[in-house]
């Protein structure tokens, strides 16, 4: 469990804590609020409505391992000094941490049913969501029962988006579908990698490289994610298709950094690419792979490539 005083300022932040031991949380989206405005939705809604009905207002944002994450990346707009690189402490299970998730969720958007600008049907219809993005902080696959986790979320019929930064190979050979597996791969070789993220472990390389192996083994949609800042990991697409040929991913997010949160304690505003410059990144990352561009959010500075 963080500290009283981590915790009342994660609550101040818009952070509910669950579970008897606290290492779970949820936090509304931004554009889960903004879809409940009809002011926009997430450039995931925007990629994978028509298939997987992934819709913003329906979206339960939040994580099993809040206080656990082994990457230190320096584009990371949370409090990194705030987490640890290995689990203590006894787990919760996963039907407690959804059905609480759930309750804390509806409680944060409570407030907006007395806003007469919001649409009714999709306030009504965020009371219950229909998909888990399990990805709000945190490193996932540390919490030891992710498995159980994501076919919790199956069970309540949800789909689940699991985002993990590739460190525990150990636990995807062993790890059941989800919806959408996401690796994030934010560097091309080991020296931009240990820049990048920052490993509190050695040997973070030969992990990340053995998971990616690992993802062309699983059956359900395979994403790999990029995010990119500009002066340190912008480059080498070579580099990077190299690497992603190796996973049989469907699709790749090529994401821009944004310099919001404790981000900018690490980085300045000039790292932070244009959409113009992910996009000519995208599309010279495409021609490597042999994949297509399948969508792009200018406001999110976000690429989607298709295989």
């Amino acid at each position: 469990m963080p500290p009283a005083d981590v915790r009342l300022r994660l609550e101040r932040a818009g952070y509910r804590l669950v579970g008897e031991h606290k290492h779970s949380a949820v936090k509304v989206c931004h554009w889960t609020k903004k879809s409940l405005l009809d002011r926009g939705v997430c450039y995931k809604e925007q990629f994978y409505s028509g298939d997987l009905g992934v819709r913003s207002h329906q979206c339960l944002q939040f994580t099993p391992s809040l206080p656990f994450c082994d990457h230190r990346c320096v584009f990371c707009w949370r409090d990194t000094s705030l987490t640890s690189s290995s689990w203590f402490g006894e787990a919760d299970d996963p039907e407690d941490i959804i059905t609480e998730a759930l309750a804390a969720q509806r409680l944060l958007l409570s407030g907006f049913g007395g806003n007469p600008d919001v649409n009714r049907r999709k306030f009504e219809e965020a009371q219950n969501p229909r998909h888990c993005a399990i990805s709000l902080a945190g490193e996932p696959t540390m919490y030891p029962k992710i498995g159980d986790l994501i076919d919790e979320c199956h069970k309540r019929g949800m789909t689940s988006f699991l985002v993990t930064n590739g460190q525990h190979p150990d636990v995807l050979e062993r790890l059941p579908d989800p919806t959408q597996l996401y690796i994030s791969l934010v560097a091309p070789d080991s020296d931009t990698y240990e820049k990048t993220c920052r490993p509190v472990r050695p040997g973070g390389w030969e992990r990340l490289s053995k998971s990616l192996d690992l993802m062309s083994s699983f059956s359900c949609r395979k994403v790999i994610r990029l995010t990119l800042v500009k002066g340190l990991n912008l480059k080498d697409p070579v580099g990077y298709a190299r690497m992603i040929r190796r996973t049989d991913a469907d699709f790749v997010e090529l994401k821009a950094y944004m310099f919001v949160g404790f981000s900018r304690k690490r980085l300045k505003m000039e790292n932070m690419p244009s959409h113009s410059e992910i996009k000519t990144f995208a599309e010279e990352l495409a021609r490597e792979l042999g994949f297509s561009v399948a969508g792009e959010s200018e406001q999110s500075r976000a690429v989607l490539l298709r295989a």
